[in-house]
């Protein structure tokens, strides 16, 4: 049995839990709306309080579903009451971030400054000039978005320049060395 899948989800109070047909899954909460569509072979019962998901056999695919499925229910609940977030950090000389509206404006060492948009229902918040937040109800579009301001200018090993997550160790290089 898979050990995760087999945890119930615990749902906390004002918030609820909508399974349609096809495992159309809505959940809402005091944050917002998340709609999702689970793999359909999965069983998903809402008990009272706790949302349990089974499979209907022992299927090597019904197997890697069980554990995903509980998994995104789980990571639904938790966007929709405390959100997620990612911190990022720009290092390097002349390298900072300004934010317009919902346009974030890196300058991080191009000819030219780049321009990212907000995609819908994520929010980037600046710290000063050098750290970003990202924050969201969905954890896979915070992450993505997140992955894609770093992949603009990701860190340097030599000098450690660029755009890593605050929690990311860069492994840094011993330059070059003069001649004898």
């Amino acid at each position: 049995m898979s050990r995760i899948g087999k945890m119930p989800i615990a749902i906390p109070a004002g918030v609820t839990v909508d399974i349609a047909e096809n495992n159309k899954v809505t959940v809402k909460g005091p944050k917002g709306t998340l709609e999702r569509v689970l793999p359909s072979e999965m069983v998903i019962k809402l008990e009272g309080a706790e949302v349990t998901v089974s499979r209907p056999n022992e299927l090597k695919k019904m197997k890697s579903l069980h554990g995903l499925t509980r998994t995104l229910l789980a990571n639904m609940v938790t966007g929709v009451t405390d959100g997620y977030q990612k911190n990022l950090e720009i290092n390097g000389v002349g390298y900072r971030a300004a934010k317009a509206g919902k346009e974030l404006t890196l300058t991080i060492g191009y000819s030219h400054p780049v321009v990212m948009t907000d995609p819908e229902g994520i929010e980037s918040v600046l710290d000063g000039q050098n750290k970003i937040t990202i924050k969201g109800i969905d954890k896979e579009k915070v992450g993505q978005y997140a992955a894609e301001i770093r992949a603009k200018r990701p860190p340097e090993p030599y000098k450690g320049k660029g755009i890593k997550y605050a929690d990311e160790v860069i492994r840094r290089k011993v330059g070059k060395t003069g001649k004898k």
